[in-house]
């Protein structure tokens, strides 16, 4: 399995994604500072993956705050924390995960400071497990809506590097190649950021998954030709109604598997359902650097000077959506009730 990122004594060590597929790198983080650049700069990058990154990068400021005192540590803690909320606004499990580490430290704020902070880099290291068998329980979930043989198109990339392993839509197209179907995957290139040309393609290779790469305006053709039967995406926000946010372009897939009658479904953890937020327009869209449009490996592609918009993700409403596959199980339409439901069923659970 693809090590996205680990926690190591010596600090959290990540794949270096923007070096990929070229070199395989990897770099050491000694300082929540470092994981914070690593988010902000794209050396990690996909919703679950951001999520278990923040948690160690705050496990990792826990474990080496030099306070003397609960009050001195509660002043730290709280920085570790807002680092690494300001690195990326549209992943939600990037604040689930930052919550998930505040309520684990009030939990533990009763006991001495060396306890507390063994408590938190056990919190983050119980994340990162917990990702990988949510990915793998998604896997199962989603494995059976794939079609027995025939094209199945993702989008971005939600693999095992943007997750802390396995995948969410690849953890999809893996554990339907795991159970016997004949499966082979179209990969968009993703504009502007290549994240499918880079770092999907290169992840189906390594798994011996048959891969074809396509330029993101050949998907309506490809599918015309009915060389798609199916597709699926990952997410980085889901609203309680269904609406997704993903990678910019996954819109307009959504609406070209529409009018193709091909099922688009998305795949994601829970921690990437966010019932808090009631419709697609309320979810934050990250705008980055116009040079990520602009330039390609530093190289200009563009005049110099040129406006240059570049959201990097949009929203795809739920009416083109068939399904949401879960670790906790698959919500169709409506998604208001379907999702409600493996909500509650969640909280019943705890």
């Amino acid at each position: 399995m693809i090590k996205t990122l680990e926690w190591t004594e010596q600090g959290v060590r990540f794949i270096d994604q923007t070096k990929l597929p070229t070199e395989e790198v990897y770099l050491l983080c000694k300082t929540h500072e470092e994981v914070a650049d690593a988010i902000r700069n794209m050396v990690v990058r996909g919703a679950p993956a951001i999520g278990v990154a923040a948690a160690m990068g705050i496990a990792l400021g826990a474990r080496d705050s030099k306070a003397k005192d609960l009050v001195e540590f509660r002043k730290d803690f709280d920085i570790f924390c807002e680092t690494q909320r300001v690195t990326r606004p549209t992943a939600v499990n990037l604040f689930w995960a930052i919550q998930r580490m505040r309520e684990k430290f009030e939990s533990l704020a009763h006991l001495p400071l060396h306890e507390i902070k063994e408590g938190l880099v056990k919190e983050a290291q119980t994340v990162y497990l917990e990702d990988i068998a949510a990915n793998q329980a998604m896997g199962k979930n989603g494995a059976v809506l794939m079609p027995a043989s025939g094209g199945v198109l993702t989008h971005c990339n939600a693999g095992a590097l943007a997750t802390a392993g396995y995948g969410t839509a690849l953890g999809v197209i893996r554990a339907a190649v795991e159970a016997g179907k004949k499966i082979s995957v179209y990969v968009d290139e993703t504009r502007p950021f290549l994240q499918g040309s880079r770092l999907t393609a290169w992840e189906l290779m390594h798994d011996g998954i048959s891969t074809t790469l396509i330029s993101d305006n050949m998907a309506g053709h490809m599918m015309k030709l009915g060389k798609i039967q199916a597709v699926v995406v990952g997410a980085d926000r889901i609203a309680a109604n269904g609406d997704t946010a993903n990678k910019i372009g996954t819109y307009t897939v959504a609406i070209l598997a529409k009018e193709h009658g091909i099922p688009f479904y998305v795949a994601a953890p829970w921690s990437t359902v966010d019932m808090k937020t009631k419709h697609g327009d309320d979810i934050p869209i990250e705008e980055r650097s116009s040079r990520e449009v602009t330039h390609i490996h530093g190289k200009a592609i563009a005049p110099n000077g040129v406006t240059v918009a570049h959201p990097a993700f949009d929203v795809t409403p739920h009416k083109y959506i068939t399904a949401i596959i879960t670790e906790r199980g698959v919500a169709k339409a409506p998604f208001e009730k379907s999702l409600s439901e493996l909500s509650q069923k969640a909280l019943a659970a705890v």
